[in-house]
């Protein structure tokens, strides 16, 4: 088999993709900044190991029969599974033996996935640069492959796109004629998105887990050969059953006779439709579930009744949270829909343009299907669009709820405001109360304190006088009443009495002067303190303090 030398100095150089290709549309540094971006997400992005790899082909011939064998392992088996026997001679550097044997299928259809949309994908960067190098796989496909690996949140979901290469010119510059390539082609390169509900339909609508999954497209048809390349990128091989039901003995004709350029044709605008159907398929029920949930959270918000027999819902501040978090899953759900769209808007009028090429071989004998596929494809953009204003309701709802939740936590709180100070005025009047009594006792004990100062003397003397240190037991007036003893308790009490009444007083006077001073101490540091706040705030908004002046703050000069 007789290569061309461009295809096989592409095809050897391979590692180098996509700078080696033989239709090289973009300039050196497009190029150059798409394998800069794939580099840095490969070791995220694929898997690092051979024994990871698991590559799912399917091939169809004319008479769309399948070969016996259909999943690649590893690039030695995917080098032969594309009929590559060549063997690098380390002595020469160079490859020896023939780079290609088999001819293109009719249809084939390389599935690459990875267990989820997180998970790398199986296969690896030599494998993928080398399937992708061998049918001269557009660049932009890069991009799109991107959104799959590792990533800690799904933000690169949000990417959408649609890429075309249209080479349909009568006389091709670069056909590979052993391989089936007449050189006349065009090539897609795309993503949509779906959604898929992962808990079983018996769970509580509130548990249900969404899972927003992308997948990326590309196919190349030549219109003369009718050689069909389907590459699709996927987190799992739901579209490959989905393609494996289609060429089934249960399938339709149209969508697995590939003998003529016309049938390839067809059954190319089958494949197309089973993925746009796919991608909006699963967006009715999850907009559903939104709205299940949004009223589940916040219908009672909008229960106007006030009564004493009424139980009044309690939000907390984590209802709002949550509302939140719909509302951002609505919005994330239209920017997806819409983006679906626009894509399938594109898929649309790309082959309605195809229509109007004349270099296209089937504008006559294909215009019904292109045109029944264009209609095809308006009803599934008519429903999207009628989920997409029915979530865009569905925000504008979500954001009206969110007022009122807001208001109801506002009116809890107030609520509670007026109860803690209802509480607080119970409190203040028993306290009052306590207070008073207090108050009572303290000046009944002031009393007895005062009463048991003054006869503290003469209880004082009394003790003293009848003691064995004074005697007047042999008074010659008698011993039943003695007036020199009277006269002596008289002398010694009265001072006493006054002497501790005036120290008592001069005590009491040195100690409420120490209080009132302690009052002012704390006084004064209180209005201190104040005053810096004061001055904080001022600063803080942009005024100048009282107690600083012009020059201290604003700089001379």
């Amino acid at each position: 088999m007789q290569l061309p030398d461009y295809f096989e100095k592409s095809y050897a150089a391979f590692e180098a993709y996509p700078n080696k290709l033989v239709d090289r549309t973009s300039y050196y540094g497009a190029l150059n900044a798409q394998s800069l971006r794939f580099n840095k997400a490969v070791p995220s992005l694929l898997a690092s190991t051979e024994d990871k790899t698991d590559v799912v082909f399917r091939d169809f011939d004319e008479d769309g029969q399948l070969p016996a064998r259909e999943i690649v392992r590893g690039d030695a088996m995917l080098r032969t599974w594309l009929g590559d026997l060549s063997a690098y001679d380390p002595l020469t550097a160079t490859l020896l033996g023939p780079l290609a044997t088999k001819k293109d299928p009719r249809c084939r259809f390389v599935f690459i996935w990875g267990g989820s949309t997180r998970s790398p994908l199986k296969c690896t960067k030599q494998m993928l640069l080398r399937l992708l190098t061998y049918h001269q796989v557009m660049p932009a496909y890069l991009d799109f492959l991107t959104v799959f690996g590792s990533h800690s949140a799904p933000k690169e979901l949000r990417f959408s796109g649609f890429r075309d290469q249209i080479h349909l010119e009568k006389i091709s510059s670069h056909p590979i004629d052993p391989l089936r390539r007449s050189g006349r082609q065009f090539q897609l390169s795309f993503n949509l998105k779906s959604v898929t509900c992962k808990t079983p339909p018996t769970t509580h609508v509130e548990s249900f887990l969404w899972s927003i999954r992308p997948v990326a497209i590309h196919h190349q048809f030549d219109i003369e050969e009718g050689t069909t390349l389907w590459i699709i990128t996927k987190g799992n091989l739901e579209l490959q059953k989905r393609v494996k039901d289609m060429t089934s003995s249960q399938g339709r004709p149209v969508d697995k006779t590939f003998d003529t350029a016309e049938n390839c044709l067809r059954s190319t605008l089958g494949v197309h439709l089973m993925i746009a159907h796919f991608s909006a398929e699963e967006w009715r029920p999850y907009v559903q579930w939104l709205e299940d949930v949004v009223d589940l959270h916040t219908s009672s918000a909008l229960d106007d009744s006030r009564s004493q027999q009424s139980v009044r819902h309690e939000f907390r501040a984590d209802d709002l949270q949550l509302i939140q978090g719909y509302e951002d899953k609505t919005n994330e759900a239209i920017m997806i829909m819409e983006s679906n769209v626009e894509v399938l808007n594109s898929l649309g009028q790309f082959y309605g343009a195809l229509l109007t090429n004349p270099d296209f071989n089937f504008q006559k004998s294909c215009f019904k299907d292109i045109q029944r596929f264009t209609w095809h494809l308006d009803d599934i953009k008519y429903e999207t669009k009628m989920q997409v204003k029915r979530a865009n309701l569905l925000a504008r709802i979500i954001e009206d709820r969110k007022v009122l939740v807001l208001q109801h936590l506002q009116s809890q709180a107030t609520d509670k405001q007026s109860e803690a100070t209802n509480k607080m005025e119970r409190l203040t009047i028993s306290m009052h109360q306590i207070g008073s009594q207090s108050q009572r006792e303290a000046i009944i004990m002031r009393i007895i304190t005062v009463a048991a100062l003054i006869y503290l003397p003469a209880t004082f003397v009394s003790s003293f006088f009848s003691t064995d240190v004074v005697k007047y037991q042999n008074a010659p007036d008698g011993g039943s009443y003695s007036s020199i003893a009277m006269n002596r308790w008289l002398q010694v009490t009265l001072p006493l009495t006054l002497v501790t009444i005036l120290g008592a007083l001069i005590w009491f006077l040195w100690a409420d002067s120490q209080r009132k001073k302690h009052e002012a101490f704390l006084l004064g540091d209180l209005m201190g303190t104040t005053e810096h706040q004061v001055n904080a705030l001022r600063l803080a908004g942009g005024a100048r303090p009282n107690s600083l002046t012009q020059n201290s703050i604003l700089p001379k000069g």
